[in-house]
């Protein structure tokens, strides 16, 4: 009865076959695919956040807008008098707003008209892109 040594049981190093670079490519390849699928799919989420957090301070910008219009009886003439008392006007009881709250999830400065198109004032952010119109994300928001 012959007994095979425990290490005869493996086999030698130059008859086993490893990977071909064919092999490692394509899974390279799948492995970047996947990557860049559920990237894009995390970043188009960002991005959507983005927009909900944008409307969402746009409304709250609004808000401190009329509130700054009860205490001095009149509108800010732009963004800034929420922060910094204008010159010339009684009442001011600010500041209504950080610096920072004027401008978009992207950093991009928000627009203030007043008057606005269909109501007293409007305020605009220009989306992801910082550009006047778009779609998707690069699209405009407008306070309702």
């Amino acid at each position: 009865m012959s007994r095979k040594h425990p290490i005869s049981a493996f086999r030698s190093p130059r008859s086993q076959q490893g990977f071909s670079l064919l092999e490692i490519i394509i899974v390279l390849v799948l492995i970047g695919g996947i990557l860049v699928l559920v990237g894009s799919r995390v970043m188009g989420g960002a991005d959507s956040g983005k927009v909900k957090l944008a409307q969402s301070q746009l409304q709250t910008l609004a808000g401190k807008i009329e509130t700054f219009q009860l205490d001095t009886g009149r509108y800010p003439q732009q963004l800034s008098d929420l922060v910094t008392p204008p010159g010339n006007v009684s009442g001011w009881l600010g500041p209504y707003a950080k610096e920072s709250e004027l401008q978009d999830p992207w950093k991009n400065p928000i627009e203030y008209r007043i008057p606005g198109e269909t109501q007293r004032f409007d305020l605009i952010s220009l989306g992801a892109d910082g550009k006047a119109g778009g779609d998707s994300v690069n699209a405009d928001i407008r306070n309702e």
